[in-house]
């Protein structure tokens, strides 16, 4: 059942954390490093501005980002070019981790992102949002700042559709109105309580998204709530509101693809947590039809939704962030000596 006292507890508003010095003086009680990640695909329009804003505010005027990193998925325009001259570390996925195997997808830049970033806090954010404002950081931070109990914050916000050049103030969400708020309904009804759980911006504590699987695709947002729901239980989450946000719509077919991702993910968690049973692989081939020239055609795309072990799994990243761990294992692992 959805809790009316979570909501109460657990839901905010970006303005319960404009003092931005408040949340500087947090940060450095805490001891806290945070990181922004910016998953980029082709966002030459965009990338440019959400840096310089999200820079000039929220590290030189207010130091409460230590990093700003954009993790590119292969760009063939001038994303990386223009996040390198406007002052982001520019990473490319398939450059790093390569050992463990190359993928492309949102999901799997926000996996690498732990590998590369520093921070305790990571904040994920869309580089496609035309209206972006330092709101989208601080906005997210704040709750985890403000109480420890708190692991992970999604965003919710109006989500105007762009149509015929103007902007209509309602109709964003499509896939959560139609898929997963229906879904969470029937099988996770506590996660109903999350406004908008395919938001693309979110922050969370290294400490629990270092022990999440990460699907490449689509999915990578119903996964990382369903998840840290079963580990972790509601009281881990929060949520604020950032208003509005105006970016890049996707059509109806692209959309159709997205669902069928998110749902492959949603199913293999319903069984892995024994809530139905299902023998086999689920389907990768999604079958979609397309108008043209008068008749309609039959469009099949393969969607795999392959999943990213926990980054805490992979020695690499225990030897990087844990060399302690790594030493003892190898201690513990050697011949003892020979004192006859």
């Amino acid at each position: 059942m959805v809790s009316e006292d979570w909501l109460q507890r657990r839901t905010y508003h970006h303005t319960n954390f404009w003092d931005i010095r408040w949340l500087l003086q947090q940060k450095e009680r805490q001891g806290l490093r945070i990181s922004l990640c910016l998953p980029t695909y082709n966002e030459e329009k965009t990338i440019g501005q959400e840096i310089v804003i999200f820079k000039a505010e929220l590290m030189d005027r207010f130091p409460l980002l230590d990093e700003i990193a954009v993790i590119d998925s292969g760009s063939t325009d001038k994303t990386c070019q223009i996040a390198a001259e406007f002052g982001a570390d520019v990473y490319i996925a398939s450059e790093h981790l390569a050992e463990y195997g190359v993928y492309r997808g949102k999901g799997e830049n926000l996996w690498k992102a732990l590998y590369l970033l520093q921070g305790d806090i990571l904040v994920y954010v869309d580089t496609d949002i035309a209206n972006i404002h330092p709101r989208f950081v601080y906005g997210l931070v704040g709750p985890l700042l403000a109480n420890p109990e708190v692991h992970y914050v999604k965003a919710f916000y109006d989500r105007p559709i762009a149509h015929s050049g103007q902007l209509r103030p309602t109709g964003g969400g499509r896939v959560t109105e139609i898929l997963i708020r229906p879904l969470f309904s029937l099988f996770y009804p506590e996660l109903t309580a999350i406004l908008q759980p395919l938001s693309g911006e979110y922050a969370g504590r290294r400490s629990i998204l270092e022990q999440i699987p990460y699907p490449v695709g689509y999915g990578v947002e119903t996964a990382m709530l369903i998840d840290i729901y079963q580990r972790l239980g509601m009281e881990a989450f929060a949520q604020t509101d950032l208003d509005r946000r105006v970016h890049r719509n996707q059509d109806t077919v692209a959309l159709g693809r997205m669902a069928f991702g998110v749902a492959r993910v949603f199913f293999s968690r319903l069984r892995r947590d024994g809530k139905i049973q299902y023998d086999g692989e689920l389907p990768t081939l999604m079958r979609q039809f397309e108008f043209a020239d008068g008749n309609y055609r039959l469009r099949e795309c393969t969607i795999e939704e392959i999943e990213r072990p926990p980054m805490i799994e992979l020695e690499a990243y225990r030897r990087k962030f844990y060399p302690e761990t790594v030493a003892s294992a190898s201690e513990a692992q050697a011949p003892a000596a020979d004192t006859a």
